[in-house]
Formats: structure tokens, sequence, C-alpha cells
């Protein structure tokens, strides 16, 4: 936690005018309000009576924890189809490997067709021992040509969104961070995934989810979204809520690459980062 909340306090002048920009500020637990002035600027007045200020964005609505098994009390969502798969042609023995055999499993991939325009697979990036995980939803032209997931300016400001909440996927444990996609080979022409691409692929990333064991996946775009937690909800009905995949706490987010396409969403995709800190911490 100290080390949370130091974070605030070493944001260079850039990275203040980036976040101002967005229109957001620096996450800093509720307990500390020198952390809070330290993102706004404004001096503490520890002698004043007066309560804090409440924090923008984070508590603008009510928040609804959805249980972890199905209940009556979350509104019924449209289940996703999802086709069958043919194990055969994927690697066998997925739920056994460690994190270098599925890295090799999936280098060797051939279960679906996109293997045979991919530069790279994209396996994903970050600390194998940190207490949250990114999953985004499927490579694009500059994952395809670096093999690392988000790149390019969708990884910019993925990577400032990190920053913003003290994480990093330089960062270790609680400054860490473990990015993936759904896809591990990019689609043609950066197309959406198709049904049976993820269902090909789907299982990389429950080893993947099964090995690190988060305290929390943020889970960024419809794609990542829907596989995850076998929904076609838009995202818009999604957030706000506390989701669970396998046992897993899920916040849900836009991606950043629509973010850069709709700003507007920024505000919302702040209110998210700020929900997935308090899930974390509450867990």
């Amino acid at each position: 936690m100290s080390e949370r909340r130091s974070f605030v306090a070493d944001l260079d002048a850039r990275q203040r005018a980036m976040l101002a920009e967005m229109g957001v500020r620096v996450w800093a637990p509720k307990a500390s309000a020198a952390a809070e002035a330290a993102c706004t600027g404004e001096p503490v007045q520890p002698a004043q009576p007066e309560p804090a200020p409440p924090r923008p964005l984070a508590q603008a609505a009510p928040v609804r924890v959805a249980p972890s098994t199905p209940a009556a009390a979350v509104p019924p969502r449209e289940a996703a189809v999802v086709p069958a798969a043919d194990p055969a042609l994927r690697p066998q023995g997925i739920d056994q490997m460690d994190w270098e055999g599925l890295r090799q499993a999936v280098a060797g991939c051939q279960a679906c067709p996109l293997h045979r325009g991919r530069t790279n697979t994209v396996f994903g990036t970050g600390d194998v021992s940190a207490d949250w995980m990114v999953v985004g939803e499927a490579p694009g032209e500059n994952e395809d040509l670096q093999g690392e997931p988000f790149v390019g300016a969708a990884g910019q400001l993925l990577d400032r969104m990190l920053q913003a909440v003290g994480r990093s996927r330089q960062g270790q444990g609680a400054q860490g961070v473990y990015i993936a996609n759904v896809l591990k080979c990019r689609p043609p022409a950066n197309r959406n995934p198709q049904p049976t691409e993820i269902a090909q692929c789907e299982p990389f990333l429950v080893r993947q989810v099964a090995m690190l064991r988060p305290r929390l996946i943020l889970a960024m775009g419809r794609f990542a979204v829907q596989t995850l937690l076998g929904s076609t909800e838009p995202i818009g009905r999604l957030r706000g809520q506390v989701h669970r995949y396998q046992g897993v706490p899920v916040v849900v987010t836009y991606h950043p690459a629509y973010l850069l396409r709709n700003p507007i969403d920024k505000r919302k995709a702040w209110a998210d980062l700020c929900l997935a800190m308090d899930t974390a911490e509450a867990g």
C-alpha cells in the first residue's frame, strides 16, 4: 500500500499534463488525503472539519457486484454462441503445461487458418507473478511484427492508463501487470476475430489465467469481454459491475484503440480503472 501511495508523488510534469489531457486524476487510496492532494495539486487542510470532497467518477454511480454464480439478481444477458472447437488440431495437454511449454505450444500452433499469415505469435508480456492481468482482443499489425501485445498508439495509451494507477508491464508484483490477448495470431487486415478462431485459441488463455492466478482481470474490448463472460451484451451494459472468470474478479472497460477513436469515453475508462483498484484492494 505504501508503494502505491508514494507513486502519486513521483509523477513528473509531463505525466501530470498527460493525465490532465485525458481528463483524469491519478488514483490514490481513499485513506490517503495527502496522496489525493498530490494528485490534484491542492493543499491539504487538516484543521478543517469539512469532509474531503468525493473522488470524481469512481463514485459516479453505485457499483453492482455480480455474484460468482448465476443469480436472478443480475439482469439476464444473452449468452454467446460458442462453436464447437476441434481439439485434435490444438497441441495436446495445454491444461498441464508450464509457462515455457505453453509459449512453445502457441508458437507452433496450427489449430486455425490464422497461422498461415502470421509473422509472429503474440503470447503475452509482463510479470508472471503480477496480481493484475489485462486481457485484450487480437494482435494487430504492430503486434504481429513485434510479437508483443498492445504496441503502437493503443499500447502507448494502455501504458499511460496503467501508469496512472501505479502499474506497468515492466513492474513486478503489486506494481506489475501481465498482458495477453484472446487470440495469439493476427486476423487478416485486422478484421474482427471469428468465433471458431476464438474457440480454438481460448484454451491458451485459460491456462495463462490458471497459472497466473491474478487478483483481478481487466477485460478490454468487446471480444475479450465476450470470451471471458460468455455474453454478447455490449460493454456499456457490463461496465460498473464486478464479474467473475475462473473465480477471479473481472472489470470490463473499453479497448484503448476504441478510446483513441472516441476520446469522450476516456472518463468512463478512468472510472473503470478506479473500480478495478477498489476491487483489487477489497480482495
